[in-house]
């Protein structure tokens, strides 16, 4: 039971525009807030638009894991894996790791399992809120979405992997005949076989999300401010240009960026720019436009058709925000596709930073007086919706939704 001990602020400054940043903006605005959006550009190019599209509720088990650690050697880039670690990175990605092998301890990984499969359980109940609220439920597709394999070796460890997993509220079943026959006709490479989840979901376009959102919170009267934060506490931000914009309450949603910002309060936030990497077709490609993201998991490759156009992503890149693309991870994307015989002809290359931490769990909570909502991994799209409520709550001084013990944004500094 969830009851009000403080007024709504008045007046709420949200940093970051990606999807965590525009769904509690949203979220604040519909307690009467008068909420203005800081994000340093115009253009929606934050990892939240480039991803997959997919509500990943399956992956209830942190990354951060023991069979993670045990597995990682197998999985890098240079041995035809999607985990990459650019030698000349070493100084970004070696402390972080050495972070992550003691979060994925087994007593660590479970505590992160149990907490993270509280919050992906009310993940999609706040997505279909969500869609509402901004007046586009078509944007929500809930039809699961399919895992298929190469070889029957591969399948049958796949198979055995996902039966061994906690998928929390989704379910699967083995591809039935006609289902498999219907993928065959589409993929150039033979399949062994293939599962279909349920109560997994996708976006129809990040893009129409993007669009949609934003134009919701201006007619709605909220503000946008197009400059880069330089400084943040718990009533102002401090931008570039020397400008002080004061309010009542203030929320920090910018990725990568949170870090450097709750620094000089003495917060340590190990952060790194997970980067990855995506081909995304033109519009009217030929593929069916109803079937769900299809996971090529021998290739590490997730295939989502959208409004506009058909998208192959892949990649765990660990490096620093501003280091330069690696054209070989395209390169490699063009060849899964041309193997695979997806129609990618005119596709566009994107790479982007997924902020993560060490734990694979997301910071959510206040800190210095800070409303947090920041370190998503590959869980940004999926969490946004449920995080806007939670913050929504606790600048309510209300009791949030989920349990964010776990989550609190200064847990690296507390040694947990």
């Amino acid at each position: 039971m969830r009851n009000h001990s403080v007024e709504a602020p008045r007046t709420i400054l949200v940093i970051g525009g990606g999807v965590i940043g525009l769904s509690c903006a949203l979220a604040l605005q519909r307690l009467g807030s008068a909420v203005t959006l800081i994000e340093a550009s115009s253009e929606a190019r934050a990892a939240s638009w480039g991803n997959a599209g997919h509500i990943a509720t399956e992956q209830t088990e942190p990354i951060a894991s023991p069979r993670m650690v045990r597995t990682a050697a197998k999985r890098l880039f240079l041995r035809g894996g999607a985990l990459a670690l650019p030698p000349g990175q070493i100084a970004h990605w070696l402390p972080f790791a050495l972070r992550l092998a003691r979060a994925a301890s087994p007593a660590r990984f479970a505590r992160g399992r149990t907490a993270l499969s509280g919050l992906l359980a009310e993940a999609m109940p706040a997505w279909r809120r969500y869609v509402d609220v901004i007046g586009t439920p078509d944007l929500l597709r809930e039809d699961g979405h399919i895992v298929v394999w190469e070889t029957p070796e591969t399948a049958a460890a796949g198979l055995a992997a996902w039966r061994a997993a906690d998928i929390g509220t989704t379910r699967f079943a083995p591809l039935d005949g006609s289902e498999l026959d219907a993928l065959r006709q589409r993929i150039a490479a033979p399949l062994a076989g293939g599962i279909r989840f349920t109560g997994s979901g996708q976006v129809a376009d990040p893009g129409r999300l993007a669009r949609t959102a934003r134009a919701a919170f201006l007619s709605a009267g909220g503000s946008e401010r197009i400059a880069t934060v330089t400084a943040v506490d718990a009533a102002s931000a401090t931008l570039a240009d020397g400008t002080r914009l004061t309010a009542d309450r203030v929320v920090l949603a910018a990725g990568t960026g949170s870090a450097a910002l709750l620094r000089p309060h003495g917060l340590k936030v190990p952060i790194i720019a997970e980067r990855g990497y995506h081909l995304q077709s033109p519009p009217g490609v030929d593929w069916p436009a109803d079937l769900p993201p299809v996971v090529f998991e021998d290739r590490s490759m997730i295939v989502t058709r959208f409004e506009s156009g058909l998208r192959a992503a892949s990649f765990v890149e660990f490096a620093g925000v501003s280091a330069a693309p690696d054209p070989r991870k395209w390169a490699r994307l063009h060849r899964h596709a041309a193997a695979l015989g997806l129609p990618m002809t005119g596709a566009q290359p994107w790479m982007g930073a997924r902020p993560t931490l060490p734990d694979y769990l997301p910071a959510i909570g206040t800190a210095a007086g800070i409303l947090c909502a920041f370190g998503h991994n590959h869980l940004g799209l999926t969490l946004a919706p449920i995080t806007a409520e939670a913050i929504a709550a606790l600048a309510m001084g209300e009791t949030p939704p989920v349990d964010l013990s776990r989550f609190t944004p200064d847990r690296f500094s507390r040694g947990l």
